[in-house]
C-alpha cells in the first residue's frame, strides 16, 4: 500500500527515517529507534533485511507474513459469510425488513465509539498486538451470545457488543502490519498487499462456502458460521509474532493525537478515501438487485461478484513492486470509479459487466491501499493505530450517509443513479489532489 523513503531528501515522509517506524507504538517504536541508529539508510545493508539479520525478533521474515496473513484470511472469512448472510440469518428469527435494517445498521454507529478507543489504548498502553488478540476473543464472546440470543433487544444487544470487539480489528490490524512489514526503497509499496489479498481470498471462500452451506443447514444455524470464523482469527491473533519491544533510552515527546486532525492535507486524504469508497454504496446495495432484473442468474451475479474481489487481491499481490506514491493511488483510485460508474449508469449490456467488475481492483483497491499508506507515512509514529483509527470512522460515516442516500436515489432513477456516484468518486479525485499538493508543500517547508 506508497512511497517511502530513507531521506529527508526523498519527498513528503521527510525526516521520518522510510517506514521502518510507521505504525509503531511506544516500546515497539522505540526499539527500532535503537537498531536504526546503527545502520545508514543509505545502505541497503542497513534496510530491514540487514537489521534482522543481526537481529532476528525484529519480524521481517516470511513467518510474521505468514502468521499475518492467516490471521487477515479468518477475519475476512467471517465477513464474508456475515455481510450475506446475516439477513438471512435475521429472518430466519423472526425480524421483519425494518428491524433487520435497524441491526444491519448498528456496527456503523458501534464503531464511531469503538474504534478510536481501542486505537488510542493500543497506542497509549504499548499494546498494538495484545490489544488485537483481546479484541479477536472478546469477538468470539459477542458472536456466541448473538447466536444464542432471542429476541429483537437481546440480538441488538449482543450484536453492538460483537460489533464493538470486530470492528476495531481491521485498522488495528493494519497498524500492526505496517509495522511489521516494513521494507526499505524508495518511492516503492511494502509488502501489504500480498499478505491482505488472503483476506481478499478468504472473503470470496466464506461467502461461497456459505451459500453452499445454506442449501444443507438450516439458516438459523448460520450464524455458528461467523462464530466458528471468529475463533480461528482468535486463535491466529493470538499467533501473530511478537513486535520488538523494550525501554528506550528516550523517547520522543508525543505529539496531541488531535493535532492529526487539523493538518490540511490529512483531512483532504481522508475525504478522498471516504468519498472514493462511498460511490460503492449503489453497487453494494442495488447491483444484485439491477442485475437480477436484467435477467442474470444467481451464478453469474456470484461470479460478477467474485471477479471484482480477484481484481482487487491481483493489485495486492503486485503492489509491493508498484513505484507509485499513495497519493497518485487514490487519484487512480478516483479515476477507476468514475469510469466504472459513468459506465455503470448508462445501463451496459450483460458482456460489458466483466470489464467493469475489473474496475474494483482500482475503485477499491487501489484507493484502500493508497489511504492507509498515507497513514502509515505521515502519522506520527505513537499514533499509527489512532490515525487507521480515524480512517476507519470516517469512512464509516460516510459510507453510512451514502448508503441511505443511495437507496432514495435508486427508488427514484434505477441504474443511472450511478452517476451520483460517479460524481462521488470525482469529488473525492479533487480531494486527493489537494491532500498531494498540500504534503508536498509540507515537506519543502520542512
Amino acid at each position: 500500500m506508497a512511497s517511502y523513503s530513507s531521506s529527508a531528501g526523498d519527498g513528503a515522509i521527510g525526516d521520518a527515517s522510510g517506514f521502518s517506524d510507521i505504525g509503531a507504538t511506544g516500546l515497539e517504536r522505540n526499539a527500532i529507534w535503537r537498531e536504526e541508529a546503527r545502520y545508514d539508510h543509505h545502505d541497503r545493508s542497513g534496510s530491514a533485511i540487514g537489521v534482522m539479520a543481526g537481529n532476528p525478533h525484529i519480524p521481517t521474515g516470511s513467518g510474521f507474513a505468514w502468521r499475518l496473513a492467516a490471521f487477515y484470511a479468518a477475519l475476512f472469512m467471517a465477513l464474508g459469510v456475515q455481510l450475506p448472510f446475516l439477513p438471512v440469518w435475521l429472518a430466519a428469527k423472526g425480524l421483519d425488513a425494518g428491524a433487520i435494517g435497524m441491526v444491519l445498521a448498528i456496527p456503523m454507529v458501534v464503531r464511531v465509539f469503538a474504534i478510536p478507543l481501542a486505537a488510542r489504548s493500543a497506542d497509549h498502553y504499548d499494546a498494538l498486538r495484545t490489544a488485537i488478540a483481546i479484541a479477536g476473543a472478546a469477538a468470539v464472546l459477542g458472536y456466541g451470545a448473538l447466536a444464542l440470543a432471542q429476541g429483537m433487544a437481546a440480538i441488538m444487544a449482543t450484536f453492538a457488543f460483537a460489533s464493538a470487539c470486530y470492528t476495531p480489528l481491521m485498522p488495528l490490524a493494519d497498524a500492526y502490519a505496517f509495522l511489521g512489514l516494513r521494507r526499505r526503497g524508495a518511492d516503492r509499496l511494502p509488502a501489504y498487499g500480498p499478505v491482505r489479498l488472503w483476506g481478499s481470498a478468504a472473503f470470496i471462500a466464506g461467502s461461497f462456502g456459505a451459500g453452499f452451506l445454506l442449501d444443507v443447514i438450516a439458516p438459523r444455524e448460520l450464524i455458528w458460521l461467523v462464530v466458528v470464523a471468529m475463533m480461528l482469527a482468535a486463535a491466529a491473533a493470538w499467533l501473530l509474532v511478537p513486535l520488538p519491544g523494550g525501554e528506550a533510552p528516550a523517547r520522543r515527546p508525543p505529539r496531541p493525537t488531535s493535532g492529526l486532525l487539523r493538518e490540511r492535507a490529512f483531512l483532504a486524504m481522508g475525504a478522498a478515501a471516504s468519498l472514493i469508497q462511498a460511490s460503492h454504496a449503489l453497487y453494494y446495495g442495488f447491483s444484485t438487485l439491477e442485475w437480477q432484473a436484467a435477467g442474470l442468474g444467481g451464478g453469474a451475479i456470484a461470479a460478477l461478484w467474485a471477479l471484482g474481489v480477484v481484481a482487487e487481491m491481483a493489485l495486492f499481490a503486485v503492489s509491493a513492486r508498484l513505484p507509485i506514491t499513495p497519493e497518485t493511488l487514490l487519484l487512480v483510485g478516483a479515476a477507476g470509479a468514475v469510469v466504472r460508474w459513468s459506465a455503470m449508469a448508462l445501463d451496459p449490456p450483460p458482456a460489458v459487466l466483466p470489464l467493469l467488475q475489473c474496475l474494483h481492483g482500482l475503485s477499491f483497491g487501489a484507493t484502500h491501499l493508497g489511504a492507509v499508506a498515507y497513514i502509515a507515512r505521515v502519522a506520527p509514529a505513537e499514533q499509527g493505530a489512532t490515525a487507521q483509527g480515524y480512517l476507519a470512522v470516517a469512512q464509516g460515516l460516510v459510507m453510512a450517509a451514502a448508503m441511505g442516500l443511495s437507496g432514495l436515489l435508486y427508488a427514484r432513477w434505477g441504474g443511472p443513479a450511478y452517476g451520483a456516484m460517479a460524481l462521488a468518486a470525482a469529488t473525492g479525485g479533487v480531494c486527493a489532489l489537494a491532500a498531494g499538493r498540500w504534503s508536498a508543500a509540507g515537506a519543502g517547508a520542512r
